[in-house]
């Protein structure tokens, strides 16, 4: 589905004057929620309507780049148009190379209301939610790349209905993200021939390891040099597995059951047809919820006993087995483009041995480059802080264009905060963040 045409610029509508605050997406419908025979005659990643913003650390602190909304033409997992919106950020430091490369950052948003979406969350004056903390404290990630001269686009990768954890859906708004981005001429991007790289933890790896695996059939023309992921959910049946009564993240992972029956209206029937009272009340509770509430609501909850499913587990339903398997990763082949994955064998969420088996079979590929760390000395939380100066490192070398290693590596490590060079860059980000809430220009 290659999509090389340029569209007609759309005028870039001003930001907001100070201190006027953002709309939040319910209350936005023209930029969120187009007009639907615009969208349906639109191509993917064609731009609608773009807009400047003022970003800000914390819904408060001034971030001084240049930043842009987009809302923009995608596709769901029915082949059918729907808009989406991404937030491009360009630093006002020189790329390192001669032409400026792009990230596509996907955050772990893990929430079923588009009001926890980056696009409202990361704007200067949005209300402070501190059941929305995940978004502020990842945007730190964001401008480690900002700081080393790469752009950034992080797309809203749940989509118009916050379709939490639905991975196709999210690889597709990704890849019509960075289609936009690139067709963005106050970017300054260099088109499809942009060096682009994709980054996710968590809930944000999802939408990464499948835009990966997606990019070669759904956006060809992209030229893409590197994905890293780390927290990933790999197998979904797994991860239902693994947390059913057993794990404190239990309710993060209801919750995205909840968000695929969003995307899937055979889930959303198998449940509404088999949970039980009790499951449906859970569901009242997590419905319009953001993250924190995700994950801390109904720890060690026993996901399966939800369902009164007369065949046992529910997971084994035959009308299910379709859609578990387009979620799971693996089944569409190797990506072509280098793999950083870094995953805690202590993840309380991700069972590693999903993670072991993915890297397996990635590479049975001949052409195969695959990097994959174990982090022994953490859990879900401490990998996400301990594995991002590497993930950083290795994302900056991809986009100047240095070549990856050929081939699979695999490795066991204390802690990836202890490989060279990671003390300095994380130190680093950290001043310079502190240096951009004073004004310093990034």
């Amino acid at each position: 589905m290659a999509n090389t045409a340029a569209a007609e610029p759309v005028p870039v509508a001003p930001p907001l004057p100070f201190p006027t605050p953002p709309a939040p997406p319910y209350l936005d419908p023209g930029f969120y929620n187009p007009d639907p025979a615009r969208v349906t005659a639109a191509r993917p990643g064609e731009i609608l309507a773009a807009r400047q913003v003022n970003l800000a650390n914390f819904w408060l602190i001034p971030l001084n780049v240049k930043a842009w909304q987009l809302s923009y033409r995608s596709t769901n997992t029915r082949g059918e148009a729907i808009a989406a919106v991404a937030t491009v950020i360009v630093p006002h430091r020189p790329a390192p190379t001669e032409e400026r490369a792009l990230l596509s950052f996907q955050m772990a948003e893990d929430s079923l209301s588009i009001n926890c979406a980056p696009s409202y969350t990361l704007q200067m004056g949005s209300l402070p939610n501190p059941l929305n903390p995940v978004i502020g404290a990842e945007f730190i990630e964001v401008q480690a790349m900002l700081q080393l001269g790469h752009a950034v686009v992080v797309p809203d990768h749940q989509g118009p209905n916050a379709a939490y954890a639905v991975g196709p859906l999210g690889g597709r708004i990704t890849l019509d993200g960075i289609r936009a981005a690139e067709n963005f001429e106050p970017a300054g991007l260099p088109g499809t021939e942009t060096r682009v790289g994709l980054w996710g933890y968590s809930g944000g790896a999802i939408p990464t390891a499948h835009a990966a695996e997606l990019q070669p059939e759904y956006a060809p023309e992209l030229n893409m040099v590197g994905s890293a992921a780390g927290g990933l959910m790999a197998d979904i049946r797994m991860a239902i597995d693994y947390n059913n009564s057993t794990s404190s993240f239990a309710g993060a992972v209801l919750g995205g059951l909840f968000g695929v029956a969003r995307e899937y209206p055979e889930l959303n029937q198998f449940i509404d047809r088999y949970m039980n009272p009790l499951g449906k009340a859970v569901r009242v509770v997590h419905e319009g919820q953001c993250v924190a509430l995700q994950f801390a609501a109904f720890p060690f909850a026993n996901i399966k006993g939800l369902f009164d499913y007369p065949g046992g587990d529910p997971m084994l339903a035959p009308e299910l087995q379709p859609l578990l398997d387009e979620l799971t990763l693996g089944h569409r082949g190797t990506p072509p483009m280098p793999l950083f994955i870094y995953e805690s064998p202590f993840d309380e969420a991700m069972p590693i041995n999903a993670v072991n088996r993915l890297y397996d079979t990635y590479c049975q590929a001949p052409n195969a480059q695959v990097f994959y760390t174990r982090d022994l000395l953490s859990e879900h939380g401490i990998a996400a802080v301990s594995g991002t100066a590497s993930a950083v490192m290795w994302l900056d070398d991809r986009l100047k264009g240095v070549p990856a290693p050929a081939g699979c590596s695999n490795r066991d490590v204390l802690s990836m905060i202890l490989d060279p060079g990671a003390l300095d860059t994380f130190a680093n980000t950290i001043g310079q963040t502190l240096a951009s809430a004073l004004g310093m220009p990034v």
